[in-house]
């Protein structure tokens, strides 16, 4: 788990794949932490993606580093509301402060509950590992 979180962190912007229906969605997201040895993600719950995730918790997430290597971290998700989470996340990613705070009622954190992590590059060979 913390390969993946520390490449993500790197990354900085990483897109994650959801479903509507028979349709993939993706969109960029950019705030991720961990919580008691588990990867974290953070949105919005009045958005369509994390509806569509709470109705289908089968997730990708993608990114590239600057060094040419890339990530997919595939798994299902669920939601935490517990208030310490929410800290954690506010502290962990503190540029979500100017968006979220504890109290508004659209902050959601939600984390993957089993999953899979593989790093690729082109000139190298790929590395899987569990979250």
């Amino acid at each position: 788990m913390n390969k993946a979180l520390e490449f993500l962190q790197e990354s900085g912007i990483f897109y994650i794949a959801t479903t509507e229906g028979d349709q993939p969605r993706v969109r960029p997201f950019g705030a991720v932490f961990e919580y008691e040895g588990k990867l974290y993600i953070v949105t919005n719950n009045t958005k369509e993606c994390f509806k569509q995730m709470l109705e289908n918790p089968k997730v990708e997430i993608s990114s590239m580093n600057k060094k040419g290597q890339w990530i997919r971290v595939t798994g299902e998700v669920a939601n935490d509301d517990r208030r310490e989470v929410k800290e954690c996340a506010l502290e962990a990613v503190p540029t979500l402060k100017s968006m979220y705070n504890i109290n508004d009622g659209i902050l959601a954190v939600l984390y993957f509950t089993k999953g899979t992590a593989t790093i690729s590059s082109f000139n190298a060979g790929s590395e899987t590992f569990e979250l």
